[in-house]
């Protein structure tokens, strides 16, 4: 991190957290933060559900949630993107606060409730995207709808035409019974729907489905049987968790979603039991407390194709992007791999 960020970044920290990330956004639509530009090699380079990507770590959702610094992020080092979570009808989210830092265990505590512009002004934001790179959309559901489950369709029908990837948000614990919606029969429905218009899009871009960390093994089987039928593209491992084990931060009982390094190996155990149970027939991104170059591997060797990181940012900025990215190289260059693929899965049964 140059002493620019490193400044940046602390005076971030003395803001309120969604203050922060209100101006994180501005500076990276002023250009204020540096650009990596596109970071490749080719060790690097690698297909993700036929998607092809210069490098294996993507910005996961939810820090631009309303598709607003897409052109700075197709600039930042990023394999690809996605932003979101979008919703057919805009909707404000959950009281205030709502984002809580826990500077003491490098994790956040967050309880939005898909607070977002809607999916017309997502609309209009994506199709001004970049014209290269890779970037996706999460789908999500209003809080007050009467069918959650075409929700994510309408979505879908509303802002594909100008994706690359979808992603069927279902673990969000910030919405009131959304996760019930990963049991089988509901998450069968749901992805039927959704793929039936995916089918009518012009291009038929991949999907994939994002899973909450805190299932069970039988539950994850199912999802797993079911992702496989619905021939989705493949499944995201994993959204934040519920669980507040071992934390130290002030902050640690605050209710909604933990993410960051408490998470890392909660979610990298998750990740390795889709991977044999999924056995090859499904490509996996890893999310999930990835905060550096090992642990990005570490995650590619538990099954993932590819990994995201989000909060990490809140704590290194985005010169981590650059580090992570050069120094996953590094690491596939040390083991003998050629490409990154080679790598993915042979670290698996270290988290079985």
């Amino acid at each position: 991190m140059s002493l620019y960020e490193a400044l940046g970044m602390r005076a971030l920290r003395l803001v309120d957290p969604e203050a922060a990330h209100g101006l994180a956004l501005k500076a990276l639509k002023m250009g204020l933060v540096p650009s990596a530009g596109v970071l490749t090699s080719p060790r690097l380079k690698t297909s993700l559900a036929g998607m092809e990507l210069p490098n294996p770590l993507g910005l996961a959702a939810g820090f631009d949630k309303n598709a607003e610094v897409l052109h700075p992020l197709a600039k930042s080092g990023f394999g690809f993107v996605e932003v979101g979570a979008i919703t057919p009808r805009a909707q404000p989210g959950n009281p205030k606060p709502r984002l809580f830092r826990l500077t003491e265990d490098k994790a956040a505590i967050n309880r939005f409730g898909f607070n977002n512009h809607g999916m017309d002004a997502a609309a209009a934001k994506l199709a001004d995207r970049p014209k290269t790179g890779v970037i996706g959309l999460n789908l999500g559901a209003n809080k007050d709808s009467d069918d959650r489950v075409s929700d994510f369709a309408k979505v879908l029908a509303k802002c594909g035409p100008y994706l690359d990837f979808a992603t069927v948000n279902v673990s969000s614990p910030n919405t009131e019974k959304l996760r019930d919606l990963q049991g089988k029969a509901a998450l069968s429905g749901l992805l039927a729907g959704v793929m039936e218009v995916r089918e009518g899009l012009d291009r038929k871009i991949s999907v994939f489905l994002k899973i909450a960390p805190d299932l069970s093994e039988a539950e994850n089987a199912e999802i797993s049987e079911v992702a496989i039928e619905t021939g989705i593209s493949g499944i995201i491992a994993t959204n934040t968790t519920l669980s507040r084990d071992g934390l130290k931060s002030p902050h640690r009982d605050e209710m909604g979603g933990l993410s960051g390094a408490p998470v890392f190996e909660k979610s990298t155990r998750v990740l390795a039991q889709l991977s044999k149970l999924t056995d090859g027939k499904l490509p996996l991104i890893g999310v999930g407390g990835v905060s550096n170059a090992k642990e990005a591997y570490t995650k590619i060797k538990a099954g993932a194709s590819a990994v995201q990181l989000y909060t990490a940012l809140v704590y290194g900025g985005m010169g981590l992007v650059k580090d992570i990215v050069t120094g996953l190289d590094t690491l596939l260059e040390k083991d003998g791999f050629a490409n990154v693929s080679e790598a993915v899965g042979t670290g698996r049964e270290d988290w079985l």
